[in-house]
């Protein structure tokens, strides 16, 4: 039964079993100091009164007298009415009663001790004598010579003490009620704070479902993240840690979260995070990879007094590595370039067939034998001029292609070569996303801008690596956006269907990935300047 109470009943009961014996302890302990205290204030006020009455010299008087009855008895029983007292016994050295409550205890033998009060000192005892147990004191009366001529006892009935004694209980039942209710109620504000927070589950229930917690983190194969809304990282999974280059181990202290600044992230990623903001599908280049990340809030359930308002704890993110897709997306962007080059170059060569035909159908055969063979040795000169910088024929093609697109486009493409003719042991799909996003946007640029409309597109290639600059003639770039153009999203033309800024971006990753450099300069346009290292060879790193 026990097992399916909640955290809330369970402390609600814990904390109410500790105030009862909490209260009864201190209870048990304050109604024995509250008595002692009672019995001690009777002893001292007993004191008093027999003290006073010994100091009266009426007694001293009575007791050189032939019957000190007559003299103090009416003198004893006027104090006990004014004192509020029990008894009043004085008595000779040797017991003898002088005076008594009851009358025919006069001359009888006092019941008590007396040796303290013979040899000078004051006694307070508690004993039973004739009317029953009391709380007395016993002083002697001296006469000027300091002998002991007489015993004064003054003294109250413990019934008496225990109705005094009595009188305190309502007080401390009173205050014992108020720290039970007290503590009753704060464990149950307590208990309904946890109930709340827990939504009535037990630890044995939180236990097994923080268990399923921990097996769906690790089991996931996607990236999760949470940050709360200060900024720091509350915990990420296994596959985060793998996507983001972090400590797997890096989230165990809830106490101490890391905060975003400290982790080793990208400003991209780190400025999507910080923002809080909702993300959908949002792609994002950490690194050398491309994630997709949705973000949201990280919404606690609603409660009865939060007037329909959810409270957020931070924000969750997930993450999905898109970079092997986006590794076919640009193969295919890249037969797709291909494709577009041949269409280009199918296009310019039907309207050179077409003259030709048209010159043969003339009758101007050597005409038309002088335009082909110098259309042949253009085209020739152009693949010979690529094939000995870059040994690699679908970057030919490629640019021949571009040649081809930007005499469409009314844009003069010039190509110059240099070197011995290798292209480093750098991919060809490498290649061309750079060399291939480098020159569309260069020929746009140009397209739009003014007259003459060229693209100056240089390679060359040694055993240290690859160069390829980029020079259109286009607007001249604004410094401010030199920062952010290779950010992805940034771009200074109109969003198109599939959006805008991922060009640049790729480039940016594909240098990075390689070791390379990229720059911006050009005072005319912009000129973008790449430089690849050279890949080392298999069998010579082995033999380093």
């Amino acid at each position: 039964m026990i097992h399916r109470w909640s955290i809330a009943r369970r402390l609600f009961v814990a904390n109410l079993l500790i105030v009862v014996v909490f209260i009864a302890i201190v209870g048990s302990a304050t109604y024995v100091d509250a008595r002692d205290r009672t019995y001690d204030e009777a002893g001292r006020r007993m004191a008093g009164i027999a003290a006073s009455v010994a100091a009266n010299p009426l007694v001293l008087e009575a007791a050189a007298a032939p019957d000190p009855t007559a003299l103090l008895q009416p003198y004893t029983r006027d104090v006990l009415a004014a004192a509020d007292v029990d008894f009043i016994t004085i008595m000779a050295p040797d017991r003898t009663r002088w005076t008594h409550p009851r009358d025919e205890e006069i001359g009888r033998p006092y019941i008590g001790s007396v040796d303290a009060a013979l040899k000078g000192g004051t006694l307070t005892e508690v004993t039973a004598g004739t009317l029953g147990p009391s709380v007395r004191t016993i002083v002697p009366v001296k006469d000027a010579g300091g002998a002991v001529r007489a015993l004064v006892a003054a003294g109250v009935t413990v019934g008496t003490v225990d109705v005094a004694f009595a009188a305190r209980l309502p007080a401390l039942l009173a205050i014992g009620l108020a720290l039970l209710v007290g503590g009753s109620v704060a464990s149950w504000l307590l208990g309904r704070y946890l109930r709340r927070v827990t939504r009535g589950w037990g630890p044995e229930q939180l236990a097994q479902l923080f268990a399923y917690y921990e097996s769906v983190l690790h089991s996931v194969r996607e990236g999760l993240i949470l940050i709360d809304t200060k900024g720091s990282v509350v915990m990420y999974n296994d596959q985060a840690a793998e996507l983001l280059g972090l400590d797997e181990a890096g989230t165990r202290d809830p106490i101490r979260p890391p905060s975003l600044a400290d982790l080793p992230l990208d400003d991209e990623l780190r400025g999507l995070f910080e923002s809080g903001r909702t993300a959908k599908d949002e792609i994002v280049l950490a690194g050398s990879r491309v994630l997709v990340v949705n973000q949201g809030p990280a919404k606690g359930p609603e409660t009865a007094g939060s007037r329909g308002r959810t409270p957020v704890y931070g924000t969750v993110a997930t993450l999905r590595d898109r970079t092997e897709i986006e590794a076919l997306g640009n193969e295919l962007a890249t037969m797709r370039t291909l494709s577009d080059a041949l269409r280009a170059q199918t296009h310019e060569h039907a309207n050179r067939l077409h003259t030709m035909v048209s010159l043969l159908e003339l009758g101007r055969t050597q005409e038309a034998l002088d335009f082909a063979t110098k259309d042949l040795e253009l085209s020739q000169q152009l693949t010979d001029d690529m094939v000995s910088s870059v040994d690699e024929p679908v970057l030919g093609a490629l640019v021949m292609g571009k040649v081809a697109e930007a005499h469409e486009r009314g844009v003069q493409l010039d190509v110059a070569t240099l070197g011995p003719g290798t292209a480093a042991g750098i991919a060809v799909q490498d290649l061309v996303t750079i060399l291939g996003n480098l020159l569309d946007n260069a020929i746009d640029a140009a397209a739009e801008g003014p007259a003459p409309r060229r693209v100056e597109l240089t390679v060359e290639s040694d055993e240290e690596g690859l160069d390829i600059s980029v020079h259109d003639s286009g607007a001249p770039l604004d410094p401010s956006a030199a920062a952010n153009i290779f950010r992805h999203g940034y771009s200074t033309k109109p969003a198109g269907p599939g959006g805008r800024g991922i060009g640049l971006a790729l480039v940016r990753q594909a240098v990075q990935r390689l070791g390379g450099t990229l720059t911006i300069n050009g005072r005319r346009g912009a000129k973008f300047e790449v430089f690849l290292p050279a890949a080392v060879p298999a069998q010579k790193e082995h033999e380093q």
